[in-house]
């Protein structure tokens, strides 16, 4: 079983991207089984609506951040998952203050499974958030496998690398790639995300 966290600041485009990435396993790849853990900070989802709307089955995780008060929960519910629905991913959406590289070792320490984590940076706020939250968005960066600098649709070219050379500033030797995905991702750039080791043989 492959395990996936996307992370990102609020609006950054994580459930875009989460939709792409289920329906291209499933319709391309023929991975049967996905499942998606979303969390919310409140009582009541938003993005999970779009998600069932979208055909997908969501388990919610509310009331909290899940690296911090939901992290005792998260092996709980992803063990749920692995044993009443055995699938062959799990895609999460943490909260988009979360850290995803403290979900990643939290969850390695229960679980035999390697996870990968992909994070999206917004080009159009980067820089702005990055000034309001200097504490935040760095860490987000940590050790993920891959990032998204997203919504190039929406500015300049050289905004675009400003932003690029930002992100490596913090993160020296992750994979950055320029995205929209509101227009849509490519596939390599799915598989990308994905890892071509976790890719089923001759797909």
């Amino acid at each position: 079983m492959n395990f996936l966290i996307v992370g990102g600041f609020l609006g950054a485009g994580k459930t875009s991207l989460i939709l792409q990435l289920a329906h291209y396993m499933v319709n391309t790849l023929g991975i049967t089984k996905v499942a998606i853990i979303e969390n919310e900070i409140g009582k009541v989802g938003i993005d999970d609506q779009v998600l069932k709307g979208a055909g997908l089955q969501v388990k919610g995780l509310f009331a909290g951040c899940v690296c911090c008060t939901m992290a005792g929960d998260l092996p709980d519910t992803v063990d749920q998952i692995i044993r009443e629905e055995n699938p062959d991913w799990i895609i999460m959406e943490p909260t988009g203050i979360a850290f995803p590289y403290s979900i990643k070792e939290n969850l390695e320490k229960f679980f035999p499974f390697v996870c990968r984590s992909v994070v999206l940076a917004d080009v159009q706020r980067w820089m702005k958030l990055l000034k309001a939250m200097s504490h935040l968005l760095p860490f987000q960066l940590s050790k993920s496998d891959v990032v998204l600098v997203n919504k190039c649709d929406l500015v300049d070219k050289e905004t675009v690398e400003e932003v690029c050379a930002s992100v490596k500033s913090f993160n020296s030797e992750v994979e950055v790639l320029k995205t929209s995905t509101k227009d849509g991702l490519d596939e390599q750039t799915l598989r990308t995300i994905l890892g071509e080791e976790n890719i089923p043989n001759g797909k």
